[in-house]
C-alpha cells in the first residue's frame, strides 16, 4: 500500500522528495516550494496573514502580538486535510514562527477520523539535521536510501572541514536572521560558520535565534556579515536592506566599511533544516574564504555582495 504523507514544514517536504517519496506527498504548507513539483500538491496549512505585503518590522510586530495573545500564526485547512487523509504527518517542534507548531498539529489530529502516525522533527544543529533525515527515512521504510543521502552530505561537510582546518586567516563572521529588529542566526548556523572556517560570534551552536542589541554587535565588530532573513530570498532581502542601513551603528561596523556584507537566498539554503542546508555550508565557505574555495560550485544567485 502506498503511504499518504502530509508535510507540515518545507524542509520535511524536501526530505521526502529526496527519499523518492514525492508521489506519496498528499499535503503540504503554503511555503513548500521545493522541489518545484511540491507547488502542485494540496495546501493543508496556510499562514494566518499575508507576509508578502509586509516589511520586516510589520511582520515582527504581528507575530509578537499573535504569540502574546495566543492567536494562530498558521491555519489548518480542515477540508483539505480531511480529503488528504494522511497515514503519516511530518511536523516540527522547533519553532512556531517558522512552521506550524504543536497547536496546529494537535488540531490536525483532532479533525482526522483516522489517526495518522506523526513524526516531530526538532533539529538544533547540523548534526541533528542529518539525524532528522535518517529519522524520516526509517519511519517510511527508506533506511538504505536515507543512509546514502546522509553519507553524501557528510562527505561534503567533511570536505569543507578538512580544508578550513588548515586555513590560518579565520575571520569574524556575523549571520543576521532578521533585519528589523535585528536577530542573530542561531541553531545550526553558528556550527556552519565554524566548519566553513569563520569565527562565530554573538550566537551559539544549538541555541535559538534571538534579538540582538547593537552594543553586542559593535563589540564583536564582525569582519564579514551574512544576511539571511528567515524565509527571504536575495531580492526580498535587498528590498529590506534600508531597514538595517538606517542605524548609525551599522555604518560603524568593520564589515560595512570594508564592503564585506553579503545577502543570501536564506529561504533555500539557511532557514530550512534539510538536505540543502549543506549547500548553505558551502555558500558560507565561498563567502568566508573565496580564494580557498574558488573551485567549489554553488547554485547561481545563492548569494551576492551588496556593496
Amino acid at each position: 500500500m502506498i503511504m499518504r504523507i502530509c508535510s507540515l514544514l518545507p524542509s520535511a517536504t524536501e526530505i521526502l522528495y529526496e527519499l523518492d517519496l514525492g508521489d506519496s506527498v498528499v499535503g503540504v504548507t503554503h511555503e513548500c516550494d521545493f522541489p518545484p513539483d511540491a507547488n502542485n500538491k494540496t495546501v493543508v496549512v496556510r499562514s494566518a496573514f499575508d507576509a508578502s505585503r509586509l516589511d520586516s518590522e510589520e511582520i515582527d510586530k504581528i507575530i509578537v502580538q499573535r504569540v502574546k495573545e495566543g492567536m494562530d500564526i498558521y491555519v489548518v485547512d480542515d477540508s483539505a486535510l480531511r480529503k488528504a487523509s494522511p497515514d503519516l504527518i511530518v511536523a516540527q517542534g522547533l519553532c512556531e514562527v517558522c512552521s506550524p507548531h504543536m497547536k496546529e498539529l494537535n488540531r490536525a489530529m483532532n479533525i482526522l477520523e483516522n489517526k495518522p502516525k506523526v513524526i516531530v522533527l526538532d533539529p538544533h544543529d547540523l548534526d541533528e539535521v542529518l539525524l532528522s533525515i535518517q529519522q524520516v527515512a526509517k519511519t517510511v521504510g527508506k533506511e538504505m536510501k536515507g543512509g546514502e543521502i546522509v553519507r553524501k552530505l557528510r562527505e561534503r561537510i567533511q570536505h569543507i572541514s578538512s580544508v578550513t582546518k588548515n586555513v590560518k586567516n579565520s575571520l569574524k563572521v556575523l549571520c543576521i536572521e532578521w533585519l528589523d529588529p535585528i536577530f542573530s542566526a542561531g541553531h545550526w548556523i553558528p556550527q556552519m560558520v565554524e566548519i566553513a572556517g569563520g569565527i562565530n560570534g554573538v550566537s551559539k551552536q544549538g541555541e535559538p535565534s534571538r534579538r540582538m542589541e547593537w552594543k553586542e554587535v559593535l563589540e564583536f565588530d564582525p569582519e564579514i556579515i551574512v544576511l539571511m532573513p528567515c524565509g527571504f530570498d536575495i531580492e526580498r532581502t535587498m528590498k529590506e536592506l534600508s531597514r538595517i542601513e538606517k542605524h548609525e551603528e551599522w555604518q560603524q561596523l568593520r564589515a560595512v566599511k570594508n564592503k564585506m556584507v553579503y545577502a543570501t537566498d536564506a529561504s533555500s539554503y539557511f532557514s530550512r533544516p534539510g538536505p540543502r542546508t549543506v549547500t548553505g555550508l558551502e555558500i558560507l565557505a565561498k563567502i568566508i574564504h573565496p580564494e580557498t574555495f574558488r573551485d567549489l560550485n554553488v547554485p547561481d544567485r545563492s548569494f551576492r555582495s551588496i556593496y
